[in-house]
């Protein structure tokens, strides 16, 4: 069979950006990224230094004010009590601008903050392909549990599993 030279000469330079289109997700053991992003009041938040102690979650989500992004985000709400209690910090991340991270926190009554990835930045620093729902959990700078296909309405509950499955949640 000939190989058409119009289609090799077509998809060599796809062929030679596919690997950097799929990156790994973070592995267990993992520090956290030194990345930072804007929040949600556009402010700058250096990961590596809000992640350096305790428990914390940074969830990636498609996009503010869908169904699937907001049962997501309310269940971790619903749960803020729980997972304070437990140290734990949270910070959503979706490729909304700051002003629509903002007015989706203000709307849900959100008490974590949310990252605008607009670059796709800290999606690629963890392995999350853009509009990926993913979740990351960190103790005192180190991955200890990921969820790569994350849930929406049971969010919190995994998390919570998570963290309570290491038996040591006094963390303060």
């Amino acid at each position: 069979m000939k190989k058409c030279k119009l289609c090799s000469l077509l998809l060599a330079p796809i062929s030679l950006l596919a690997p950097a289109l799929i990156s790994k997700p973070l592995e267990l053991g993992s520090q956290v990224p030194d990345i930072s992003a804007l929040n949600d009041r556009g402010e700058t938040v250096q990961l590596n230094k809000a992640f350096a102690e305790g428990f914390c979650l940074i969830y990636f989500y498609p996009r503010s004010f869908t169904g699937g992004c907001t049962a997501q985000a309310c269940s971790l709400r619903d749960a803020w009590a729980e997972l304070s209690d437990m140290g734990a910090v949270i910070l959503g991340v979706s490729p909304d601008s700051v002003e629509t991270q903002s007015a989706f926190r203000a709307k849900y009554k959100l008490p974590f903050e949310l990252l605008a990835d607009t670059d796709n930045n800290v999606g690629e620093a963890f392995g999350s392909p853009p509009f990926s729902r993913q979740a990351f959990l960190f103790k005192d700078g180190l991955l200890i549990w990921r969820d790569l296909r994350a849930s929406t309405r049971t969010q919190a509950e995994d998390v919570l599993k998570a963290i309570q499955a290491l038996g040591d949640t006094n963390i303060n």
